[in-house]
């Protein structure tokens, strides 16, 4: 569907010169498995944006595949960390600025955020990443993703568990 209204991450794309596709769903669709159906592709194409605080210093965002858990003690230990904590839905709105759902590192690329990618996104050809408001997820290539929101790659997930 096409978007009718620019974001500042499409915006920021566009600056770079970065190709990109924006996707457009409903607003009520707020997890990555939900996105994944409804543009029909596979979950570990959806990266979602987590909020992590840590115990000194500005919170970090971590992008992760969305059939993965993030796992704090993974992420810390690779990033020389002792403590992180996963920031509470009205933490991370307030935090930055958006909306769950829409959490986008691309929004926060001048925000002053250290940013951290799943190392299983370098294994992608394309990735979804929201495009800094809800109901609207961007397609590009990791390698810009990474570029652009100068994201390092660690290791930070572990497969979901089953229940």
């Amino acid at each position: 569907m096409i978007v009718k209204h620019k974001t500042n991450s499409m915006r920021l794309l566009e600056s770079h010169r970065i190709p990109y596709q924006a996707y457009e769903f409903s607003t009520d669709i707020r997890s990555a498995e939900g996105v994944a159906e409804v543009l029909a592709v596979p979950h570990n194409q959806i990266y979602k944006t987590l909020v992590i605080t840590r115990e000194r210093g500005q919170p970090l965002l971590v992008m992760i595949p969305g059939d993965k858990t993030l796992d704090l003690k993974l992420l810390a230990k690779s990033i020389g960390e002792k403590k992180l904590r996963m920031a509470t839905h009205k933490e991370a709105e307030a935090l930055t600025g958006l909306e769950i759902g829409g959490i986008s590192a691309l929004s926060l690329v001048h925000k002053g955020f250290d940013v951290y990618a799943d190392e299983a996104i370098l294994s992608l050809d394309e990735v979804y990443v929201s495009a800094g408001r809800c109901g609207i997820n961007l397609a590009l290539r990791p390698s810009d993703l990474l570029r652009i929101t100068k994201a390092r790659t660690v290791g930070t997930t572990r497969p979901h568990e089953k229940k």
